[in-house]
């Protein structure tokens, strides 16, 4: 009997091991020859095959650092969360929508409706409900496809207008969690913005449209350090004051998302077009200050000191890819994606994943020094590449 016991406890410490072993041995092998790719079309193309590949089998992304015992996390339940696969999804379904502007491929095109069967029932409805408004942004990325999705899928998209309206606080703009009611994160401004422009135009729904702009301006008002336009992770809405980190990377990547898609999708005649455009000229301005001389920007983008982060110079590359349309900004802004562009094929890996990339933020302040691949940055890499 004791032998047994013993084996079997043997083989529980061997099981913890591997388990632990695999993810550290993963990254490690995939950075052998890490940077091979010389020429934008093979780079787009190797990041673009990576991208398919995953929206069906998103690599799943942890909540935690921790690299020991992280059975432990698994059997908790604090390993991974749904709301963080949001995003992940969301991005892919961004870039993928972008790649198939300009180009036709048939497995992307069964890969799509797979993901879309998965998550949707024939009526047009969520299988499962959603409860978080990280759900918007899937919903935008949904809505970019080119298969008529605004028809089709038009009861998960007014599930996803209701519920963003259920967040919606006190001082009229929308809370990233309930019970942090009192608190307006950065995250947000990317996770509904532009889902609020599209689907206010589409369904011509104008207190949609209002929401996001009101959303975009108290964000410019209250979460900006002043004179110096670069957001923080957060303010509070009874006192205006910024919390958490300023110059936080990802979360300026999340306004850039926000304001830029906000942005497009407005027609020329709406009267708040103009009031954004305002906006991309003044966060231009930021965004190239901040950029490395490599092309990349930090996790902080205001130390250099600090580790560069993939997702950021990813989600900044595709607002400075956007905001070059405006002329006066084009040669600045176009530069700063060809530097972006360059290095991002320098850290991509020779399977086409876009390696070091921040881990999932933790709280206002406790952020991630777990640096690999997300699925978010590969599809704005991917978005990015099919525009410069």
């Amino acid at each position: 009997m004791l032998v047994w016991i013993s084996m079997a406890i043997l083989l529980l410490i061997l099981a913890i091991i591997i388990i632990d072993a695999i993810p550290i041995f993963r990254d490690w092998f995939g950075r052998i020859r890490i940077g091979r790719f010389k020429q934008k079309q093979e780079w787009s193309n190797a990041i673009t095959e990576t991208g398919i590949k995953w929206l069906n089998h998103t690599p799943t992304i942890k909540l935690t650092d921790q690299s020991r015992l992280i059975i432990i996390d698994m059997l908790r339940g604090n390993y991974t969360r749904k709301a963080i696969q949001h995003w992940q999804e969301a991005a892919l379904l961004l870039g993928l929508s972008e790649y198939l502007k300009a180009n036709s491929n048939e497995m992307l095109i069964k890969e799509i409706e797979k993901y879309l069967q998965a998550h949707f029932k024939p009526s047009g409805n969520w299988k499962v409900q959603p409860k978080v408004i990280d759900v918007g942004i899937l919903a935008y990325g949904m809505m970019k496809l080119p298969f008529n999705m605004e028809k089709r899928y038009k009861p998960a998209f007014d599930e996803v207008w209701r519920l963003i309206q259920s967040h919606i606080g006190e001082d009229g703009t929308v809370a990233y969690r309930k019970h942090m009611g009192d608190y307006r994160y950065v995250d947000t401004i990317g996770f509904i913005c532009p889902f609020l422009i599209r689907y206010g135009i589409q369904f011509d729904n104008e207190e949609c449209i209002m929401l996001a702009v009101k959303q975009l301006e108290s964000y410019e008002k209250y979460g900006m350090l002043t004179n110096y336009y670069l957001p923080g992770h957060a303010y509070h809405i009874k006192n205006g004051v910024p919390a958490g980190l300023v110059g936080w990377g990802r979360g300026l990547g999340w306004y850039a998302i926000g304001l830029i898609d906000s942005w497009m999708e407005l027609p020329e005649s709406h009267y708040a077009k103009a009031i954004l455009q305002e906006m991309v000229r003044k966060f231009s301005i930021t965004v190239l200050r901040y950029q490395q001389a490599s092309g990349c920007w930090n996790w902080s983008v205001n130390r250099s000191e600090s580790r560069s982060d993939s997702s950021t110079t990813a989600t900044l590359g595709w607002f400075l890819s956007q905001a070059s349309l405006i002329p006066d900004l084009k040669d600045s802004c176009s530069e700063g994606v060809r530097k972006a562009s360059e290095y991002l094929m320098k850290v991509t890996r020779r399977d086409g994943s876009v390696d070091f990339s921040q881990g999932d933020t933790k709280d206002l302040g406790v952020y991630s020094m777990h640096f690999s691949i997300l699925p978010f940055t590969q599809g704005f890499s991917i978005r990015l590449a099919n525009v410069c």
